[in-house]
């Protein structure tokens, strides 16, 4: 072999092992990028039949966790409509995603009012209902904000539009804003479910 085949050679393997070392590209998603945040990484409420539920139980899931109530006029049926859509459109895959309701008004939101708004979206989705206590604490673990709204018939809920999206592994990888879409956030849990 001579000097010059040598070097080609050399040159050839460098080119190889470096392309072999290179990291996977980095997932470029239609939300907003929170991997690794310091916050939404703990959720221990009980659900619409009084179990209690963390992040750990949909392991093996893309999960979304939104916070609202049943008595919302628009942001909270669109995001839990749109969030059934996603799961429809992915077929056998969509059973691989979890929706989550966080109530911001568990006085009104009774467990089985809750359960039934939530399975008119999808019947796998989970509705969860803290105390007031319990409530107020997890909206500042995913820096959440609600307050009740006085209205001419009673109260109604601000509260934050929008929704936290983890991956199998149940950590936080997402926040997606309220009006992003069917078809964007679809994108963003098939990206998800085809990580290791």
């Amino acid at each position: 072999m001579t000097v010059m085949q040598r070097r080609v050679a050399l040159i050839a393997l460098a080119t190889f092992a470096s392309g072999c070392s290179r990291p996977p590209a980095k997932l470029v998603f239609n939300g907003a990028d929170i991997t690794g945040a310091d916050y939404a990484g703990k959720l221990a409420l009980p659900d619409a039949d009084g179990r209690v539920r963390t992040l750990a139980d949909f392991k093996g899931k893309v999960t979304v966790v939104f916070f609202g109530f049943t008595h919302c006029p628009d942001v909270c049926p669109t995001t839990l409509a749109n969030l059934a859509e996603v799961k429809r459109r992915l077929g056998k895959d969509g059973e691989r995603v979890q929706g989550v309701l966080v109530t911001v008004d568990p006085e009104r939101d009774t467990p089985a009012l809750l359960k039934a708004y939530v399975s008119s979206f999808d019947p796998s989705f989970v509705a969860l209902r803290g105390s007031p206590a319990q409530t107020l604490a997890t909206a500042k673990e995913f820096k959440v904000y609600f307050a009740k709204a006085p209205t001419k018939d009673g109260y109604s809920m601000d509260h934050s539009a929008g929704s936290f999206v983890f991956d199998q592994q149940a950590r936080v990888r997402l926040y997606v804003r309220y009006g992003t879409g069917a078809t964007a956030l679809g994108e963003d849990i098939q990206q998800l479910l085809r990580e290791d």
